[in-house]
């Protein structure tokens, strides 16, 4: 005896399982790219400049101004007063480190011209300004 064969459904793809995959895919490399930028002082608002070049020194220190001009050695709060000093020991006898100021676009100039002078004040020390491009 012979059975009625069934009706042949069309063959599908079924793409929810593709696109659960490409989104895990995606949030892999969506948080492992948030790892590799890499801040080098507290978050501040960087005035821009078009001639902005990217520095090639091995040791780096940053001096942060906030926008509360506050002022901070490698994400350390510290008193202008004790900048020299603190920078004149981490140079050391280091002839190629590369001081950068991370200084907000709304502190007050006067503020910004105290640190470059202090660390100006330091043999050895090459002083930069961060800025975005």
């Amino acid at each position: 005896m012979r059975l009625p064969d069934e009706p042949e459904l069309p063959l599908q793809i079924n793409i929810l399982p593709m696109i659960d995959v490409i989104f895990a895919i995606l949030t892999f490399f969506i948080m492992s790219t948030l790892f590799l930028t890499r801040s080098e002082g507290l978050p501040v608002n960087l005035p821009k400049a078009s001639t902005a070049k990217q520095q090639q020194v091995p040791t780096k220190i940053t001096i942060t101004v906030d926008d509360k001009e506050q002022v901070s050695l490698n994400r350390q709060p510290i008193a202008i007063d004790d900048l020299t000093t603190k920078v004149r020991t981490l140079v050391g006898s280091n002839a190629e480190v590369l001081v950068i100021i991370n200084a907000d676009e709304k502190v007050d100039y006067g503020r910004v011209v105290a640190v470059m002078d202090r660390v100006r004040q330091v043999p050895g020390a090459k002083l930069a300004i961060a800025t975005q491009r």
